[in-house]
């Protein structure tokens, strides 16, 4: 009990460390279970959980191969362009073909054994690269192929390794049976995978399940489809829950992204755990027993596969050799690998395939290996290329409202990137009919972090009225972005109320605009007509000019200096307004004048 305990408590301090060091957590989890394991001799897996640890581990695998398929949309492989559809299909095809002969050859590895090497090494992970990305900061184009490749090829990779896994555990019976058993796994995998997913997706679609028990009817559900299958036909669990998932990603009319966040959270627990117990089981012998081959296999793979799938995959893509290069640099694998490969070691020693045991520590090799050198070198890379992206000068505003949008409009118009965040449905739907790009759901959620692109983001405005949320939000960006980087509109007198009390430190955050620029106050000057203007300082017009026709009307938001460069107005902004410069303010009709002076207005801008 004691160590299962402990398990748990290292994987979330894992986790934490990943965080504040802005890591992959991979490489932490990793080092943990080395430590625990081998080096130690602190756990034992197979003793602490005995014949429960295949079950679990498989359990384990096929509720993450279930959420990764979730993220599995069709359309995602034209939506986002010729080179994530290339590279998720002719690139997998191209890195197996090139992996499996290098371990067969060099590793001395059996051919079916490397095969399935070859194809978990397929999966770029998108928990690795989110991380990278933020530090290497490459062009918006790379940036999203390579995001939404680690997306797209994580649910594609791990059909292709239980295919491959599949047609091993079949050829371990004659040539006619084992041809027999594999149509009749593959059948059966795809044919009830549909079958569930198209129940459970009914299910929850025409809302027959209690919204309390949706999360636990679909873990449930999937898990009986898992055991439902491995009963039918064995071994093609697996193979059901990840068709399973990709079916009910694809329904329509289905919505599964609060069934994702519940999964997100589940996979979390699931991979911390199991990666220290995974790398615990490592012995020390067997890492020794690759050698140098294991080196030149890592070598194939990074120099001479992931090249060839760039370049092969490339034509119509429209990208130029530089950003090739920089896409050949980077695809460091993660947790779909080394969780399956985990998995499949245990059932290939049970069959009795020799030298299965260097499957794991090679994929971990590989794991390692990408990570560690691809995030040491990207950045300099990226440089030499010159393909990084500008500094960000771009805004993420969480909130949809009204102003939230004019105000996003406004700076679209300036060529300023934006993008707005929001959990109302009824406002991201406004804000898209107005062609202003948008983020749906919660923008802290692991879900966001993988797919919402912050490479032109430098600062988040919180415009929204969720004043439980917007806390998380200030701390979870300025974390991820830097301090100074988040700004919140003034509570105004309801901060001082007992159930709006906010810390000192929250509270020295939440000068946005003026200091009674409210969420309900700017909403209720755009309901009476208030626009946003933008007015140019010149030697004619200058500022007392400006405030003596405006006067208490305006609001300032933001200025422009000569150079385009935007300035955020805020209680303490610390820049002059001179000649040459634009203000923008959001000013009230002339027939509804605002009473109180904004905080902006009654001082003189700070040298």
């Amino acid at each position: 009990m004691a160590m299962l305990v402990a398990v748990g408590i290292v994987s979330i301090a894992c986790q934490y460390l990943a965080f504040r060091l802005k890591l992959p957590a991979i490489l932490p989890l990793l080092l943990a279970g080395l430590t625990l394991g081998p080096l130690t001799g602190v756990l034992d897996p197979d003793a602490l959980f005995g014949d429960l640890l295949f079950p679990l581990v498989s359990l384990a695998v096929a509720i993450i191969l279930f959420e990764g398929a979730l993220t599995l949309k069709l359309s995602d492989l034209a939506g986002h362009g010729t080179m994530v559809r290339n590279l998720c299909t002719i690139g997998a095809l191209v890195t197996w073909l090139i992996a499996t002969p290098a371990a067969y050859y060099v590793l001395g590895m059996p051919m079916q054994l490397a095969a399935l090497f070859g194809a978990i090494v397929t999966v770029t992970g998108p928990t690795v690269i989110v991380p990278m990305l933020r530090t290497v900061r490459p062009n918006t184009r790379i940036s999203n192929i390579l995001r939404w490749e680690g997306i797209v090829i994580d649910p594609i990779g791990a059909l292709l390794a239980v295919l491959v896994y599949e047609y091993i555990v079949a050829a371990q019976n004659p040539f006619e049976h084992s041809l027999v058993l594999l149509l009749k796994v593959v059948v059966i995998g795809f044919g009830l995978g549909a079958l569930m997913g198209y129940f459970l997706g009914t299910l929850l679609r025409k809302n027959w399940v209690p919204h309390y028990l949706r999360n636990t009817a679909v873990l449930t559900l999937m898990l009986g489809a898992y055991a439902a299958s491995d009963l039918m036909a064995h071994e093609s669990g697996l193979l059901t829950v990840t068709v399973m998932g990709i079916w009910m990603a694809n329904m329509k009319g289905l919505d599964v992204d609060d069934i994702l966040e519940f999964k997100e959270t589940l996979s979390v627990l699931l991979i911390s755990a199991l990666f220290i117990l995974l790398a615990a089981r490592l012995e020390l012998y067997t890492l020794a027993q690759l050698g140098w081959g294991a080196v030149l296999v890592l070598a194939a793979i990074m120099y001479i596969a992931r090249p060839l799938s760039v370049f092969l995959s490339s034509p119509g893509s429209g990208l130029n050799w530089r950003e090739l290069t920089m896409l050949s640099w980077i695809a460091p694998r993660g947790i779909v690998a080394a969780a399956v490969s985990a998995l499949f070691a245990l059932k290939m020693e049970s069959f009795g395939i020799p030298k299965s045991e260097l499957l794991v520590p090679m994929v971990f090799l590989v794991i390692i290996g990408t990570v560690v050198i691809q995030s040491l070198t990207s950045k300099s890379v990226a440089k030499l290329l010159d393909v990084r992206a500008p500094y960000p000068n771009g805004f993420l505003i969480f909130g949809g409202g009204k102003f939230a949008r004019m105000l996003a409009k406004d700076l679209i118009n300036k060529e300023v990137p934006v993008r707005i965040a929001d959990t109302n449905w009824d406002t991201i739907r406004q804000a898209r009919m107005e062609n202003i790009p948008t983020y749906y759901g919660n923008p802290i959620s692991e879900h966001a972090s993988l797919t919402m692109d912050l490479s032109t983001t430098g600062k988040v405005l919180v415009l929204s009225p969720y004043r439980q949320l917007n806390p998380l939000v200030t701390y979870h960006f300025e974390h991820v972005l830097g301090d100074g980087t988040v700004l919140g509109l003034s509570e105004g007198a309801q901060a001082g109320r007992a159930s709006h009390q906010v810390s000192e430190d929250y509270a020295k955050k939440l000068e946005l605009f003026s200091e009674n620029a409210t969420y309900g106050r700017l909403a209720s000057l755009v309901a009476k007509g208030a626009t946003i203007r933008t007015t140019g300082l010149t030697e004619e017009f200058t500022l007392e000019d400006y405030k003596e026709t405006y006067g208490s009307r305006a609001t300032r938001l933001y200025a422009v200096d000569p150079k385009g460069k935007i300035h955020i107005n805020t209680v303490s902004h610390g820049f002059e307004l001179k000649e040459g410069w634009q203000v923008v303010s959001l000013v009230a009709p002339e027939e509804s004048p605002v009473n109180s002076v904004s905080a902006s207005d009654s001082s003189p801008p700070a040298g």
